[in-house]
Order: C-alpha cells, then sequence, then structure tokens
C-alpha cells in the first residue's frame, strides 16, 4: 500500500479539537471557502457570494439532499455577514419556541445586533404554522435560513415564499467525498484500510451525503491500515446505509416518473433500474403494480392488447405470492412494458371524445338505432331505418352512429405500430365501404 503524505492545509481544521467529538464534527469548516460542492452559490459572482461582499443576505430556503452542508452554510452565512445566529429544529420545536426567539431578536436589534435564525426541517411546520415568520421577516427582525429536504413548492405556503429565495445544495459528488476523505485521513494520520475497489465503494455507498462518508471513515479507522478490506468486507464491517427515498415525499414521485418514462421510452435497463430503486428504497409495491397497468393502457394500449393482461397478471401475481418472491413477477412486467410497441393513440382518442361529450350536452341517439321493446315507441319511430350489419354483404351497414345534429367525429387515430397497424389497415378498409355505402344510398 501507499505510503501516507500528509497534506499541507494551513490551519484549515482547528486541531485543538477535542478527539472525542464525532469525525464529522471536527472536520466541520470553519470558514466559507472550506465549503466543498457548492460552487455553483459560493464562486465568485455567484448568488450567496455577492450577498457576502454586499454583507447582506435576503431571508432564504436551503433545499438539498442530507449531508450536503447546509447547516454548516448557515452558521458561517452568520459568521460573515455578523449576525447573531440562533438556530431551532421544526422537529422538536414550536411557534412558542420561535415566538421566544422573536422577541430576543427584537431585544438584540434595538441593541444594533441582527440575528439569522436558521430552522432545520422546515417544512415540518404545517402551512399555518409557517405564517409565524412572516412578520419578522417583512419588519427585518431576522433573516430567516429555512433548510429542507424536501421540494419547498409542494411544503411551503406561498406566502412565505414568496418572502424567500430558494437555493439548490447539490449532493455532493464522488470527487467532493474523496476530498472529505482525504482531510479525514489527514487528521487522524493514517490510511483507510480499503482496497481501491473497497475505496471506490465507500464513495457510493455514501450516496451523496457527507456527514454519512466521515461516519463511515470513523468505523473504519479502527481496523489497522494494514487490514485492507476488499468490497465484501466492507459492506459488512458498516452495514448498508438506506437509500436517501421519503417513498411519501419528492422521492416518490421522482422516481415513478423516472420509471414511467423509461417504459415509454422502450428502455428495459433504465425502466428495471428505477423499478429497483424504489423496491429497495421500500415503496409500497402495490402502488408501482397500480403504475404498470396504468402504463399498459396509457403508453401502449392496442399497439399491444397483451400488454395490458401483462400489467394485471404481474399485480395478482404479486399480491398472491407477496415479497420478496413476487416482486420478480413486477420486473418481468416492466421489462415486457419497456420492449412493447408503443402507442397513446387510444389515450388521445378517449380525452377527444370526453371533451365532445361535455361540448355537445345531452344529443339523442339516432332513434334508428334504439330499441323499440313498445307500441309507442314503434309509433315514435324508434328503430325504423335500422340496418342490421350481419344482414349486409361485408357485415358492415356504414349507418352513422352519431346523435343526428353532429358532424361524425374522428377521434381513434391508430399510430400503426404493433398490432394497431392492422387496426390501421382495418380503418382505412371501413373509410372506403362507408363512402360507397353512402354513395349508394344517396
Amino acid at each position: 500500500m501507499e505510503a501516507f503524505i500528509p497534506l499541507q492545509t494551513g490551519n484549515l481544521f482547528a486541531k485543538q479539537s477535542s478527539k472525542t467529538q464525532p469525525l464529522a464534527e471536527r472536520l466541520r469548516p470553519k470558514a466559507i471557502d472550506q465549503i466543498v460542492g457548492q460552487d455553483h452559490l459560493l464562486g465568485e459572482g455567484k448568488p450567496l457570494k455577492r450577498a457576502l461582499e454586499a454583507k447582506k443576505l435576503p431571508s432564504m430556503i436551503l433545499w438539498g439532499p442530507p449531508g450536503c452542508g447546509k447547516t454548516t452554510l448557515a452558521r458561517l452565512l452568520a459568521k460573515e455577514v455578523g449576525l447573531e445566529f440562533e438556530s431551532v429544529s421544526a422537529i422538536v420545536g414550536g411557534v412558542a419556541d420561535l415566538r421566544k426567539v422573536f422577541e430576543s431578536a427584537k431585544e438584540r436589534k434595538a441593541m444594533g445586533k441582527d440575528t439569522l435564525l436558521f430552522v432545520d426541517e422546515i417544512h415540518r411546520f404545517n402551512r399555518a404554522q409557517q405564517d409565524v415568520f412572516l412578520s419578522s421577516i417583512e419588519e427585518g427582525t431576522i433573516t430567516l435560513v429555512g433548510a429542507t429536504t424536501e421540494n419547498p413548492s409542494f411544503e411551503l405556503n406561498a406566502a412565505l415564499m414568496s418572502r424567500c429565495r430558494v437555493l439548490i445544495l447539490n449532493r455532493l459528488t464522488e470527487e467532493n467525498l474523496e476530498f472529505l476523505l482525504k482531510r479525514a485521513e489527514e487528521l487522524i494520520g493514517k490510511r483507510l484500510p480499503l482496497t481501491d475497489e473497497a475505496r471506490e465503494t465507500l464513495l457510493r455507498m455514501a450516496d451523496g451525503d457527507g456527514r454519512t462518508i466521515l461516519n463511515f471513515a470513523e468505523s473504519l479507522f479502527l481496523y489497522p491500515e494494514s487490514s485492507l478490506l476488499d468490497s465484501n468486507q466492507l459492506i459488512e464491517a458498516i452495514q448498508r446505509r438506506a437509500p436517501i427515498y421519503d417513498k411519501a415525499q419528492e422521492g416518490h414521485y421522482n422516481l415513478i416518473s423516472a420509471l414511467h418514462k423509461s417504459v415509454r421510452g422502450s428502455d428495459p435497463n433504465a425502466a428495471l433500474y428505477w423499478f429497483c430503486r424504489m423496491v429497495d428504497g421500500g415503496e409500497d409495491l402495490s402502488f408501482i403494480a397500480r403504475r404498470l397497468v396504468r402504463m399498459a393502457v396509457e403508453d401502449i394500449g392496442l399497439a399491444d392488447p397483451r400488454a395490458l393482461n401483462q400489467a394485471i397478471a404481474a399485480k395478482e401475481a404479486y399480491e398472491f405470492l407477496g415479497s420478496p418472491e413476487g416482486e420478480l413477477a413486477l420486473a418481468q412486467c416492466v421489462i415486457y412494458l419497456a420492449m412493447a410497441p408503443k402507442s397513446n393513440a387510444a389515450y388521445l382518442a378517449y380525452k377527444k371524445a370526453l371533451q365532445s361529450a361535455k361540448e355537445h350536452g345531452s344529443l339523442l341517439p339516432p332513434k334508428r338505432i334504439l330499441n323499440a321493446p313498445t307500441n309507442l315507441m314503434k309509433n315514435l319511430g324508434y328503430g325504423q331505418g335500422y340496418i342490421y350489419d350481419h344482414d349486409t354483404k361485408e357485415s358492415f351497414s356504414g349507418q352513422n352512429y352519431f346523435p343526428d345534429e353532429m358532424m361524425r367525429q374522428s377521434f381513434y387515430e391508430p399510430k400503426g405500430y404493433g398490432f394497431e397497424d392492422g387496426i390501421l389497415r382495418r380503418l382505412k378498409e371501413l373509410d372506403v365501404l362507408r363512402k360507397n355505402k353512402k354513395t349508394e344510398n344517396s
């Protein structure tokens, strides 16, 4: 193994930090320029860089995944601009705690000191609770910095959103995580006991989370440097980190969207990947099964009528077998749907017909296609002029089945892929026959 060479970093980390502190805390950046992975906000000419240069911070919402540095960034912003830092967690705090902070901030402001209020997990406050921030932001009592892992447009009310700038923090890249590992190795004074392949596995397992990778590293430093764990030994040593996936929030919608679009785009490999991501994240597989049925009718339709049968069969197989055996039926269906010819012609036809039905109101069917079970109905002309299609030469009468007050419509326009190729040819044949029948009867 290559000998460890300390990196020269000056006073990047406070060496006096207690060795009893978690490694992630000991390596927490002490200045803005030590934050990694957020150059799009902190680089020259970027939003936060300009705000810091002007010494004036707007209220903001920091939206990003766990471990990307939201809390650290908020602390350092307060330090750089000279604001008093106050912190509240929406998980354990409430409106009463916020009001206490607001009162302290007012007293502080009267003495010439402004306050930055950092609210972690701000989306945990309900929409009514979020209103408590509004007057304090408008009066300048506080500069609000809220942190959230959820899409603010879903979780925060419009009034609060209008008073804050939303800044998106990136998940850390593997390059960023490698940088953190090297800093950790410098601080501890030895390299992690990993093969090159295991080190790459570690970077992937951290899933873009800087705090997680430093926690992993802290446990690995307990092994002798000569151990050189391979990937399998690494996984056994630190177990497996649960993937970042909230099946009730944005992750749920993002991944099902990725699965649906991969199926629609006829990419079975990508579709299978997103399906497995959802399985791995603990998604309700009945939800996925229902979505597969929707894909079969919405994106495949009559291009392959068997797709709906496959989707329903997979759903029933999963319900019969349960997990994990039933998951294979759903995986098989994902592959089938991705490889099936695609057509949304039936879906579009339905929407057009529905719109036409709404526009034309309560027009009655023509009397000729109505049954006449009573003498009165016969006398009123019900059923008169109806031609029984099976009695014609082509088993096709060419009659108009739309209301008499309505022009004949064309909703369904097959695209000619898969089974719809035959349907398209049949529709063209029927159009010719209809025109001929109309000529004969004129």
